[in-house]
């Protein structure tokens, strides 16, 4: 089991989209450089100034470069760092060379496991750990200082590590509610093809019944199921494409819709009032776009009631124009918390994409919380089916 799990270390790959530099690397290095002209400056007991003060700057820049190369920084760094145990016996022993600035280098100890690779993280650990020995070995302070300083040179390394795992933790968790709604895109199209197949079959069974006495019969026959046919292409072409290869079971209840928004709006009770207000022909609309709406206004109701503080209404507005379908609904609660997307909102804007559409969620100017939706429909004219109203 053990040889599995370094197998497994070793093979880790580097965490994705790691940024090259951002602006808190230039803050970095500009508290570095000023840090080590103060020390440089104002500390007494420096050995070899020029080089000690070289050797600091050196170790700044570094960090420059942490993210995209971490074990090369960690190499460069703490090779150096090896350097200054054996310069201080030269130069003037029991005398340590270098400035204080230069623990800098516990940076790169954090980006060598929050960025490197799991091979990159083993052989810069060994470069760490060989340091970190030559140092306490050479250096002549208590012991217990030395454990203490051995300590505070791989916290950053945990730290790195436990940034790593929930990052990592909080992106699979995001990537199953992406796969959940894609799931469900394929149990709704399953839904609709099942529909439209099934009445081509039907019109097809009355077509062969009246081609001998009703050529005319069997002809409008054929014209019906070429639009089915039709339709269930439109509907096949806005998801198949975008959901992934699986196969999924599929569910037989028709997934909810626009009709179903006001028995929905009147579960929440007294403690909050819902103002629904739907707006041009929402009788139309294409199931998978039917289906998205009544989410979008369901998860919405339910963060409203979970997260609103002090929240008195919801207001919800469903407007069909002749392309798109827009959904707005904004409470008047006072936010609690960090106000970050949970992963209903995540499935939401998963499920808006999918259906190219877009989806944006945030605080209000004043207060409250706003969803706003935009979903493209079909075609305006009449070749759209119409799922029946419950």
């Amino acid at each position: 089991m053990l040889r599995d799990d370094l197998r497994t270390l070793w093979t880790e790959p580097r965490p994705p989209d790691a940024p090259a530099r951002v602006r808190r690397d230039w803050a970095l290095l500009a508290a570095g450089l000023a840090g080590v002209a103060l020390e440089a400056t104002l500390r007494e007991n420096v050995v070899w100034r020029p080089v000690a003060v070289v050797l600091a700057v050196w170790l700044c820049l570094l960090p420059l470069w942490r993210r995209t190369r971490p074990l090369a920084m960690v190499t460069l760094a703490f090779g150096s760092v090896i350097l200054l145990p054996v310069a201080s016996l030269v130069a003037a022993p029991h005398k340590p060379v270098g400035l204080d600035t230069g623990a800098v280098v516990l940076v790169l100890v954090y980006a060598l496991t929050r960025w490197g690779s799991g091979r990159e993280v083993v052989l810069g650990g060994a470069v760490i750990l060989a340091a970190g020995a030559l140092c306490v070995v050479t250096d002549e302070t208590p012991v217990v200082e030395k454990i203490v300083g051995f300590v505070f040179l791989l916290l950053p390394g945990v730290v790195g590590a436990a940034v790593r795992f929930r990052v990592t933790a909080r992106e699979r968790q995001l990537e199953q509610v992406r796969s959940r709604e894609r799931e469900q895109l394929a149990r709704e199209l399953h839904d609709t093809v099942a529909h439209h197949v099934s009445a081509m079959v039907i019109i097809a069974q009355a077509g062969r019944v009246l081609a001998g006495t009703d050529p005319s019969a069997a002809v409008a026959a054929l014209e019906g199921i070429e639009e089915e046919g039709a339709r269930t292409l439109e509907e096949m072409r806005a998801m198949v494409a975008t959901l992934r290869d699986r196969g999924v079971g599929a569910e037989l209840a028709p997934p909810a819709g626009v009709a179903d928004l006001e028995r929905l709006v009147r579960t929440p009770g007294a403690r909050l009032r819902v103002d629904l207000g739907l707006d041009g022909e929402l009788d139309a609309l294409p199931p998978a776009v039917d289906a998205a709406v009544y989410r979008i206004v369901q998860e919405s109701l339910t963060n409203a009631l979970r997260h609103a503080a002090d929240a008195t209404e919801l207001v919800v507005r469903v407007a069909a124009e002749r392309h798109t379908v827009r959904v707005s609904v904004r409470d008047n609660g006072r936010r609690t918390g960090r106000g970050r997307d949970g992963y209903g909102l995540t499935g939401l804007r998963e499920r808006a994409t999918l259906l190219g559409g877009t989806l944006r969620a945030g605080p209000g100017t004043d207060r409250g919380w706003h969803v706003e939706a935009e979903l493209p429909r079909a075609r305006s004219e009449s070749g759209v089916h119409s799922r029946p109203r419950r």
